[in-house]
């Protein structure tokens, strides 16, 4: 029984840590989570292999109810085969962490092997996979200032690290309270540090948001902001839900002209202040209106009666005729005057690496589309009567990967756009997921960020994380606010992928350190022989 006690505990962190991430929005449970999963490596004689099988166990319990969506309309094969490979990845975590916190300050090399693995796993294969990362589960918590200050890679790693020494500190306690003996290799100066370490974290953990107040701009943007924008958010629908979505691609540009002349009217009516811009989302014209006239005047035609710049994504070609997942500024008076090629493409998505091996599994895989990325600016210029807004774009995947936003304000963007296109996952749980990245790149970035959904969750979100309007799921809908116009960094954004580096470099040199102070990945470490010839034992764990 007392073996089944580990993996059980593994799986019950998976699940908590999947209960963190929306529609749930329990962002505690990571935090409790991570902290059992530092219990489960972290304590008892625990071999190298059983850590990396209590990895394993912890990914398949937080990665498969994570990723139900991938198989919305494709099978469960997809679905499985994905939550899989990722909990190989946390398996590799569960071994370099049983090693790692063998080492003192056992809770900072846990978060910091944590942040290592996941830091790969959003890069590797095929540009990486970065759904599932912690700080995109503290969307609605108390720690997601933190991202203003050391980005998302540093969020992940404080939330290892709280949790990690919360549930530090209750297992020294319960050693006080039972008067365990130390064992050999934890001298008191070893667990007097693992004790400031443990209580510094909580403590600095529990300062978050007033050291985000400190260092960055707040809410109060509304009222103080030299420079703002009236934005309309335009979610036209689509005629059904799935891989299909876009059969009737007339119907579905028409739904967003429609939708867009329903404002215009409420516009001339004086029900809606006229807006500086509007933005459609991704695909609101899978007709290119280059290559069709059609397209091109029904486009004309919802701008000029909203009287506004239209930002829309489109499919376009580039110079070699590759198709393009395109965003395009279309002026009033003289048609397209900006575009944006997508800069990062989702793989078995809008393409499918190894075609010819993946079609074997699925006879799904030839519908992945062929598209090229794109490699101008991030951003798009708008003209607007008040002057031009500089936006940057990230369209529907690209929101997940910390270089798309932070390539945007390097590049001067006022105020962030995510087009999106959810409908081939349905109703499920992906749609929020999606829109707690973005609420975490708001905060990160400090700047507004313009959700566009086909069908659903369209936003309006402020540069602190909070969402100030939403729209419904599968409906149609109109979003009107005034959003600030930033052109400060926050420190995060400064510091790019500094915080990253270093976290993954630490994790490296606790690693290498824990291999050359212990024998064959025991919990021994070496030790000089005491008598002239004597062999040091080695523990075969």
């Amino acid at each position: 029984m007392t073996r089944l006690i580990r993996p059980a505990a593994a799986l019950v962190a998976g699940l908590a840590m999947w209960g963190a991430f929306p529609p749930r929005n329990l962002w505690f449970l990571a935090v409790v989570s991570l902290g059992v999963l530092a219990v489960v490596l972290g304590t008892g004689a625990l071999r190298v292999r059983d850590g990396a099988y209590l990895g394993f166990v912890f990914g398949l319990g937080f990665f498969v109810p994570l990723l139900p969506w991938i198989g919305e309309y494709v099978g469960p094969l997809p679905w499985l085969a994905l939550a899989g490979v990722l909990a190989a990845y946390t398996a590799v975590f569960g071994m370099i962490g049983t090693l790692t916190m063998r080492l003192p300050l056992a809770p900072v090399w846990f978060a910091a092997s944590w942040t290592l693995v996941e830091t790969v796993r959003s890069m590797f294969p095929f540009g990486g996979f970065p759904w599932g990362r912690a700080a995109f589960s503290q969307a609605d918590g108390p720690l997601l200032p933190l991202a203003s200050v050391i980005g998302t890679t540093g969020l992940s790693f404080g939330v290892a690290l709280f949790g990690a020494s919360v549930a530090w500190l209750f297992v020294l306690g319960m050693r006080a309270w039972r008067r365990d003996p130390r064992p050999a290799d934890e001298e008191p100066r070893v667990l007097s540090a693992g004790v400031v370490t443990a209580v510094a974290t909580v403590l600095l953990a529990l300062a978050a948001p007033l050291s985000a107040i400190l260092v960055t701009p707040t809410s109060l943007d509304r009222v103080l902001s030299p420079a703002s924008a009236r934005i309309a958010i335009v979610q036209g629908n689509v005629p059904r839900l799935g891989l299909e979505f876009n059969a009737q691609r007339r119907a579905v540009l028409d739904y967003h002209v429609r939708e867009t002349l329903l404002l215009a009217a409420d516009i001339a009516a004086g029900r809606v202040a006229q807006p500086d811009f509007v933005v459609w989302p991704e695909n609101a014209s899978d007709i290119s209106p280059v290559d069709n006239p059609d397209a091109a005047e029904q486009i004309q035609l919802a701008a000029r009666a909203v009287k506004a710049p239209i930002v829309l994504g489109t499919i376009l070609t580039d110079g070699e005729g590759n198709p393009t997942n395109s965003v395009i500024v279309w002026d009033p008076q003289r048609g397209i005057v900006d575009r944006y090629d997508k800069h990062i493409i989702q793989p078995f998505g809008e393409y499918l690496p190894w075609r010819g091996f993946f079609r074997h599994f699925s006879s799904y895989a030839d519908m992945a589309g062929n598209f090229t990325p794109g490699h101008g600016p991030s951003v798009v210029r708008i003209p607007t009567r008040s002057g031009t807004v500089v936006a940057g774009i990230t369209t529907c995947w690209e929101v997940a990967f910390d270089r798309a936003a932070r390539h945007s304000v390097e590049q001067g963007a006022q105020v962030l756009i995510v087009p999106t296109n959810n409908a081939t996952f349905g109703k499920s749980a992906m749609t929020y997921q999606q829109l707690a990245m973005s609420q975490v790149r708001a905060v990160e970035d400090g700047r507004s960020v313009l959700v566009a959904a086909t069908s659903g969750v369209s936003a309006i979100i402020g540069p602190d994380g909070a969402v100030s309007a939403r729209t419904g799921v599968f409906t149609p809908g109109t979003l009107v606010d005034r959003v600030p116009l930033r052109t400060e960094r926050t420190p995060a954004s400064r510091l790019g992928g500094v915080p990253a580096i270093v976290v993954c470099v630490l994790a490296l040199m606790a690693f290498l350190a824990a291999l050359a102070t212990h024998t064959r990945f025991s919990r021994k470490p070496l030790r000089a022989p005491s008598v002239p010839g004597e062999q040091v034992k080695e523990l075969d764990e």
